[in-house]
């Protein structure tokens, strides 16, 4: 095989480093203790969104959570992009003003 040859069975490392995410996420879900979690799935155009937390009555704390995931997703985003947090909060408040649903597709966002 040479060096610009993918592996024998096809993959690529992208589809490996994709299939090691899902993993991840697999057992971080499998985790005890799990107090929230946002999951957001694009499959052919189509998105699919949950979210989920556990309530203890504390109405500010299950805020606090939401908002939690909400910033450890656009640090993500922003670390993915290579561009500073700050800029991904202020496009995506931008996006929000503009959406009034969540968008059941890719075809749903809207226009830039």
């Amino acid at each position: 095989m040479s060096d610009d040859e993918g592996p024998a069975d096809g993959s690529t490392a992208g589809d490996d480093a994709f299939a090691a995410e899902i993993d991840r996420a697999r057992a971080l879900l499998d985790g005890e203790g799990i107090e929230a979690v946002h999951v957001g799935v694009v499959r052919d155009g189509e998105i699919d969104t949950t979210f989920a937390q556990r309530s203890d009555g504390d109405s500010d704390n299950e805020g606090l959570r939401a908002l939690a995931l909400l910033a450890a997703h656009v640090r993500l985003v922003a670390n993915e992009a290579g561009v500073e947090a700050s800029t991904v909060a202020g496009d995506a408040a931008t996006l929000a003003g503009q959406v009034e649903r969540i968008p059941a597709s890719t075809d749903d966002l809207p226009e830039e």
